[in-house]
C-alpha cells in the first residue's frame, strides 16, 4: 500500500499548480502518489501536468464542479493509508510530509495532523490575527468561529472518512470548515507546531474572497451538525452559541444593504430553535 495519497484540486491556476506540485515533489519523503484533479480547467493544465509523466497521476473534472467535488474524487481514487491536500495556490516546505506521517505512526490515537503556515498576501508576508490561532487536542469548540485547519496543512488517516463522511458538495465555500467540525467533535487531533505550508492570499481567484458573507455557509454546515447523532448537549449548547453570533451578523449585514427578507430569515432560523437575536 502507498503510505500517502496526495491530492491537488485544481481550476484554471496553471502558474501556481505547477509550483505546488514541485513542492511536493522536492518532499524528502517518497512513499506516495500525487493525485492532481484539474476540474474543468481551460488554461492548459492538463497538458502540463502531463509532462510529469508517472509522477503525477491527473484525473480530469470534464466540467467546473467545485472544489469539494474535486477532492472527493481523489480521496476516492487515492491508494494511501494516509491522504494530505495542497490546494494548487499554495505550497509545502521541504520536510512537511516526513514529519506528519512519522508522527501519526507514532501516535495511533489522533486521524488527523495539521500544522502551522506562513501567510504570503499579495507577495508579503503577513501575520495571521489572534482569531487565526490553532491549538492542539479536542478543539471542536476552538473550531466553531472559523475555520482554523488548513486543508494544506492536514494529514490524516484515511480511515477517518468512513466515519464522518466526504466534502459536502453543495457548499461552494466553507466545505473545509464544515468537514473540520464533523472531525474535531469526535476525535482529537494534533497541532505540529512548525510552519511547514506556505498559503498565498489575495489573488483575484481565491475561493473565501469571492463574495462578502460565507458566514452563510457556516450556518448552514453548524445547523446540519445539530442533526448528527454525536453530538451532545454541550456541543449543542456551542453550536448554538455560535449559530446566534453569526445569524446576528448576517441579519444585520442584508439589512444594511436592503435585503430586508433575507435579514429576517436568520431571525426565523434561530426562533426555531428558540432563541431571539
Amino acid at each position: 500500500m502507498t503510505k500517502v495519497s496526495v491530492i491537488i484540486p485544481t481550476y484554471n491556476r496553471l502558474p501556481m499548480l505547477t509550483e505546488a506540485v514541485d513542492s511536493i515533489l522536492a518532499q524528502d519523503f517518497e512513499d506516495l502518489e500525487l493525485i492532481v484533479v484539474d476540474d474543468g480547467s481551460t488554461d492548459g493544465t492538463s497538458e502540463e501536468i502531463g509532462k510529469y509523466g508517472g509522477r503525477v497521476k491527473l484525473l480530469q473534472q470534464p466540467q467546473n464542479r467545485g472544489v469539494s467535488a474535486a477532492r472527493n474524487r481523489g480521496i476516492l481514487q487515492a491508494r494511501g493509508k494516509y491522504i494530505a491536500f495542497l490546494d494548487s495556490d499554495d505550497l509545502w516546505v521541504k520536510n512537511k510530509l516526513k514529519a506528519q506521517v512519522e508522527f501519526l505512526e507514532n501516535n495511533p490515537q489522533y486521524p488527523l495532523c495539521y500544522t502551522d503556515e506562513i501567510w504570503i498576501r499579495k507577495g508579503k508576508r503577513v501575520n495571521p490575527r489572534i482569531k487565526h490561532s490553532k491549538f492542539s487536542g479536542w478543539i471542536f469548540e476552538k473550531c466553531l468561529p472559523l475555520c482554523i485547519i488548513s486543508p494544506s496543512s492536514a494529514v490524516m488517516r484515511r480511515t477517518v472518512f468512513s466515519k464522518v463522511g466526504l466534502f459536502d458538495e453543495a457548499l461552494p465555500v466553507c466545505e473545509d470548515y464544515d468537514l473540520w467540525l464533523r472531525i474535531t467533535a469526535r476525535f482529537p487531533v494534533f497541532l505540529l507546531n512548525r510552519k511547514l505550508i506556505i498559503k498565498r492570499g489575495g489573488h483575484p481567484d481565491q475561493l473565501s474572497a469571492r463574495s462578502w458573507g460565507n458566514d452563510r455557509y457556516r450556518v448552514i454546515a453548524l445547523e446540519k451538525l445539530l442533526s448528527e447523532p454525536f453530538i451532545g448537549p454541550d456541543e449543542r449548547r456551542m453550536i448554538l452559541e455560535e449559530m446566534k453570533k453569526k445569524c446576528k451578523v448576517l441579519s444585520q449585514g442584508f439589512l444594511k444593504r436592503g435585503n430586508e427578507l433575507e435579514g429576517k430569515r436568520y431571525h426565523e432560523i434561530m426562533r426555531n430553535y428558540g432563541i431571539e437575536i
